[in-house]
């Protein structure tokens, strides 16, 4: 039996198959297709530190490939599925909504297709905290009116949070969707805020902010999320469940910039630009439904983890 990690040399990817690796002998199997959504080199280095753990397999292929699923989960006997690959990003699914379709929707139901025909034990679905959209209140609630998601990223993470949810009632895959708030950390991909503006203080260029900064955003150490992850292995209350995995503690976009700063050394410069559609003025994560199913408690505080990040990006950037 097998631990199958979609998306495994991707940012969230590769600490999950690291964490499995240190906390089970199980075999996991890493599928990822390094696609040219940002450099897939920065993928091949993610994965340098198992890529020859004999616990790995390593697959190259895209999970949009239906015979392919089929047969990865009947040839590596697929027993719990972690589906954390996907089109990320507000503003690029403006731009190419229909790859953002293609990916995180058929995709989705491709790995669903392979887990109805071979049973697995969990259905991992990875969703995202821009399914809630106009008319959310905040603090988000799984099971209060989420609105309409206010870009195509947002809709196709909610179709397939649908999707999974309607294989649980009509197949009973044992589906769980997670909605991930802000997850960063080291290995951060390099097209995220937080990247964006580290390399801009460093390389003393102005830093893009869309807006006036007042956006606010609930960043979550991604130690802390893989923890609420985990968790969901021994939960069989959670299946059939949207939780979030947040941290509960918004903060303002400017304020980022100034721990940043300080963790840095260095004072940004800043280029102000016009703010963009599909952005949330706030994201924050109700975290009750979490806490009580999966004992769900971040422990990481933006200061420490953004020098945690820090850290990482001076050695590795």
């Amino acid at each position: 039996m097998a631990i199958l990690v979609t998306g495994g040399a991707g940012f969230i990817g590769s600490h999950l198959v690291e964490r499995f690796l240190a906390e089970s002998s199980e075999k996991i199997v890493c599928l990822d297709n390094y696609n040219d959504y940002y450099d897939p080199a920065i993928k091949r280095k993610n994965v340098t530190a198992f890529e020859n753990n004999p616990q790995v397999t390593m697959v190259e292929e895209t999970f949009c490939n239906q015979d392919a699923m089929h047969r990865l989960f009947e040839e590596q006997e697929i027993d719990e599925v972690f589906h954390f690959g996907a089109y990320a990003g507000v503003r690029p699914s403006i731009e190419r909504p229909h790859l953002y379709e293609k990916a995180n929707i058929e995709g989705t139901l491709c790995l669903l297709e392979a887990a109805r025909a071979h049973p697995v034990e969990r259905f991992v679905l990875a969703s995202s905290s821009t399914v809630y959209g106009g008319g959310a209140e905040a603090p988000f609630r799984e099971d209060a009116s989420i609105g309409v998601p206010l870009s195509p990223y947002g809709a196709s993470k909610r179709a397939a949070e649908l999707m999974g949810l309607t294989y649980h009632a009509l197949h009973e895959v044992p589906v769980v969707c997670l909605r991930p708030f802000s997850i960063y950390g080291p290995r951060l991909r390099p097209d995220l805020a937080m990247t964006i503006f580290t390399k801009a203080i460093l390389d003393g260029k102005p830093l893009p902010l869309f807006g006036d900064g007042s956006i606010r955003r609930d960043f979550t150490f991604i130690t802390d999320f893989c923890d609420g992850v985990l968790a969901t292995r021994n939960c069989p209350e959670a299946i059939g469940q949207c939780i979030n995995l947040g941290h509960n503690h918004p903060v303002e976009i400017r304020r980022l910039i100034e721990i940043l700063e300080e963790a840095l050394g260095v004072k940004a410069k800043i280029d102000y630009l016009d703010a963009v559609p599909g952005e949330m003025p706030v994201t924050h994560a109700d975290l009750s439904k979490a806490e009580r199913l999966l004992g769900y408690s971040p422990q990481f505080p933006l200061t420490e983890g953004v020098a945690e990040f820090v850290a990482w990006y001076r050695e590795n950037c």
